[in-house]
C-alpha cells in the first residue's frame, strides 16, 4: 500500500512541476516581446554614430549637423579665435568644467575643449545648457563664439559659458578624425 501512495505523491508533484513549468515558458512567451520592443530600432542604432566630412569647412566658418535629434557645432576657428579662447583664465568662467566626453574630467582649458592639439577644430552639442534653445554662432555675443537670443546666454570661442543664465558651458560629444577630412560623432 506505502508503494502506490508513494507513487500517487510522486504523480501529483510531477503535475505541479509540469503546470508550474508550462506557466513560466507561457509567461516568458508574453513578456518577451514587452521587453523587446524597449530595444532601440534599426534607425536609432544607425544614428548612434555618423562621419561628418568636414572638407569644405575654411578657417573662421562652422558646419551645423544633426546627430541623435540636436544639432552639432562643427567649427574651424582661425589663429585669432583660438589665441582669444586660450588667453582666457579659468578664473574668469562661470563653469570651470571641461565638459568634454574625450577628455572626462578635465577643466576648461580651450586645449581640454578642442577636437585637436592645435585647437583648430571645436565639436559641440549647440544646445543652450539654460533651456535647451539653438544659440547663433559666427562670433554672435559679447565673447566672439554664440548668443542665445531667447534669454541672453554668451558663451566663448571655445563654448564656454561667460555671461547670462546658462549654468553650464556646451558640452562636447565624443568626436574624432578618421581621416584629415572626415569627422566621427559617436
Amino acid at each position: 500500500m506505502s508503494d502506490s501512495h508513494e507513487t500517487g505523491g510522486t504523480r501529483r508533484d510531477f503535475l505541479y512541476y509540469a503546470t508550474a513549468g508550462a506557466g513560466a515558458v507561457t509567461t516568458a512567451a508574453a513578456v518577451w516581446p514587452l521587453v523587446n520592443q524597449m530595444n532601440p530600432s534599426a534607425d536609432v542604432k544607425a544614428l548612434a554614430s555618423i562621419r561628418v566630412d568636414v572638407s569644405g569647412v575654411e578657417p573662421g566658418t562652422q558646419l551645423t549637423v544633426k546627430w541623435l535629434g540636436k544639432p552639432v557645432f562643427i567649427r574651424r576657428r582661425t589663429e585669432d579665435e583660438i589665441k582669444d579662447a586660450r588667453s582666457v583664465s579659468l578664473n574668469e568662467l562661470p563653469d570651470v568644467t571641461g565638459r568634454n566626453e574625450n577628455v572626462p574630467g578635465s577643466d576648461a582649458a580651450d586645449e581640454n575643449r578642442s577636437l585637436d592639439e592645435s585647437g583648430e577644430w571645436l565639436v559641440m552639442m549647440g544646445v543652450c545648457t539654460h533651456l535647451g534653445c539653438v544659440p547663433l554662432g559666427d562670433g554672435a555675443g559679447e565673447f566672439g563664439g554664440w548668443f542665445c537670443p531667447c534669454h541672453g546666454s554668451h558663451y566663448d570661442s571655445s563654448g564656454r559659458i561667460r555671461k547670462g543664465p546658462a549654468p553650464e558651458n556646451l558640452p562636447v560629444p565624443v568626436a574624432s578624425f578618421v581621416d584629415e577630412t572626415t569627422i566621427k560623432l559617436g
